[in-house]
């Protein structure tokens, strides 16, 4: 059953590829705001969360952040990572630069072996401010999840008509290779088309979009959770792995969860 996340600052819990990490939820708590509405966003549909759509507020991110990073550090159990994520696009927060800069002074206080991530759509990184506050992050996480603005717009459903796969690649090679791009891999069905961005044809176009944005790091992945479209097929690791060696074959480090 797909669920909101329903604390500001939640876990840690053990991610896949992130290691022990502690979520900032900088979205509402009672209702999901993103611009994509995702096929298998792990948060269930956008219409299906309409509760009260208001940003957490930037004091009592912080202060709630230093509350927990102060309790895991008298337990001696501080974790691997502090990673925005949530019930929506983190970037979309007015204050988001502001909160990513105090974030990272906190973090300095406690280790800075824990690493700052950020795991967002992509959508926001033409804006200057967006683009400044990831590129102090350790861990820029952007999601592609097809090299075809159809696939994408079937997988994602992004709010916005002028979204285009062309467009977000443009942004993302400004950060000079600073980003890990993130693609999740599925098959199914989903209103009345057939979903797949497994095929040659689109493996061989993302292969491209890798070569063409050259990010330090590429994380694949597979359903693992709960998704509000019940008619997705899950790819095996087998696949995934071998998708990972033609990533290699060009010369980028991959991770698979």
């Amino acid at each position: 059953m797909t669920a909101l996340f329903n604390d500001i600052i939640f876990g840690p819990i053990h991610s896949r590829r992130l290691g022990l990490s502690l979520g900032v939820n900088l979205l509402p708590t009672e209702a999901k705001l993103c611009n994509f509405d995702c096929i298998y966003c792990e948060c269930g549909w956008n219409n299906d969360n309409q509760g009260v759509r208001k940003f957490n507020n930037k004091e009592t991110v912080i202060s709630q952040l230093v509350e927990t990073l102060d309790k895991m550090n008298a337990e001696g159990n501080l974790p691997n990572v502090i990673t925005f994520a949530g019930n929506g696009e983190p970037t979309l927060h007015p204050d988001f630069k502001e909160i990513i800069e105090r974030t990272i002074e906190v973090r300095d206080r406690y280790s800075k072996e824990i690493k700052v991530s950020v795991l967002s759509n992509a959508t926001q990184i033409g804006k200057e401010s967006i683009r400044e506050a990831l590129m102090q992050v350790d861990n820029n996480i952007l999601k592609i999840d097809s090299a075809f603005d159809h696939t994408a717009r079937l997988i994602n459903n992004p709010s916005s008509n002028s979204y285009t796969i062309a467009g977000v690649v443009e942004d993302m090679k400004r950060f000079n290779g600073n980003l890990t791009i993130q693609t999740m891999f599925l098959r199914g069905e989903y209103s009345g088309q057939r979903v797949d961005n497994t095929t040659e044809e689109e493996i061989m176009a993302w292969l491209e979009l890798l070569r063409e944005v050259s990010p330090r790091q590429v994380m694949i992945y597979s359903l693992d959770r709960d998704t509000p479209c019940k008619t997705l097929e899950k790819v095996e690791k087998e696949e995934l792995n071998k998708i990972a060696e033609r990533v290699r074959a060009i010369g980028i480090d991959i991770i698979t969860a």
